[in-house]
């Protein structure tokens, strides 16, 4: 297929905005409260594709179930995605959360063998088991937190919270590739967000109404505008542009550059340190996504290499 290629690198660009973003949230969280960031980011990202909700005339009326996806895709991938991403970087590194999020393949083939009844591989299963061992070395890795602080103290809930978090990614997948066989990729992103500006909205104005916004920097301001721009604009724009060309479970692979980008970042970026066995998890992780989402060989080209 000729637009394959660029397919492909829309993938590839949405999972490594989304592993920047999720490295990049971490000092937000430290200047904004989770529920006022998550409901500003849906409320900047509303408002740069305001123009993306019209219907296009080409474009059949949407069905109940359709509109049922919609609603599921936004709770799920963007509601409560952000609530347990935010809370769950603010108490664990951002390295942890690249080494977690590197189940999400194994997580999608999972919830497509449970709820699609679609048969797992034995290479699928050690996937899984890969990324289960992954995250069980990193529990046993030394927090990057100062030892003995209450930040290190509750770094397991910050990673059970990103694990959380990797669930909803995983649902969002599934249900995202249903989406794109009825709606255009730009009006999925936008409605989506909508969604998630209303349910986001009563707890973002409990807690906008005593906050004090001169206490943010300017610096806080950018990084905020690009973050809202990345988590409710591009990344579901290139996912689902994408998503149109490949096979759901092909597109997986380049989830790949999820725990790659967080990682990169929370070390290069945000100053953490990678240790022995945090680099071991990690690369046990990447071996998970690979076994995972690597195209299979097909059966007449296995028995045709036969001697």
């Amino acid at each position: 297929m000729q637009n394959r290629p660029l397919a492909y690198l829309c993938l590839a660009a949405s999972m490594a905005l989304v592993g920047s973003y999720v490295a990049l949230s971490k000092p937000l969280v430290a200047a904004l409260p989770v529920f006022l960031l998550a409901w500003l980011r849906f409320g900047i990202g509303g408002l740069a594709m305001l123009h993306w909700l019209r219907k296009p005339a080409s474009e059949a009326p949407m069905s109940a179930q359709t509109r049922k996806l919609l609603f599921l895709e936004s709770f799920l991938g963007n509601f409560l995605f952000s609530i347990c991403m935010l809370f769950g970087v603010s108490l664990t590194s951002a390295v942890s959360a690249g080494v977690i999020m590197a189940a999400i393949p194994a997580v999608v083939a999972l919830l497509s063998w449970f709820f699609l009844k679609e048969r797992i591989s034995g290479r699928v299963w050690a996937a899984v088991a890969c990324a289960g061992l992954g995250i069980g070395l990193l529990a046993l890795a030394k927090p990057s937190h100062a030892a003995g602080s209450t930040a290190a103290d509750r770094a397991w809930l910050g990673n059970l919270l990103v694990f959380g978090a990797v669930i909803c990614e995983a649902a969002y997948a599934v249900i995202g590739k249903k989406l794109t066989g009825s709606i255009g990729p730009k009006r999925i992103t936008a409605l989506i967000n909508l969604w998630g500006f209303v349910l986001m909205t009563p707890l973002g104005l409990y807690f906008a109404w005593s906050f004090d916004f001169a206490s943010v920097q300017a610096s806080h301001w950018v990084l905020l505008l690009f973050y809202s721009l990345a988590a409710s604009v591009w990344t579901v724009w290139l996912w689902m542009t994408g998503l149109k060309c490949v096979p759901a479970s092909q597109g997986g692979v380049f989830t790949v550059m999820l725990p790659i980008s967080a990682a990169l970042v929370g070390v290069l970026v945000l100053g953490e340190t990678l240790s022995g066995l945090q680099l071991l998890a990690f690369a046990i992780a990447l071996l998970g996504v690979l076994l995972a989402t690597l195209p299979a060989r097909p059966r007449a080209e296995l028995a045709a290499a036969r001697p």
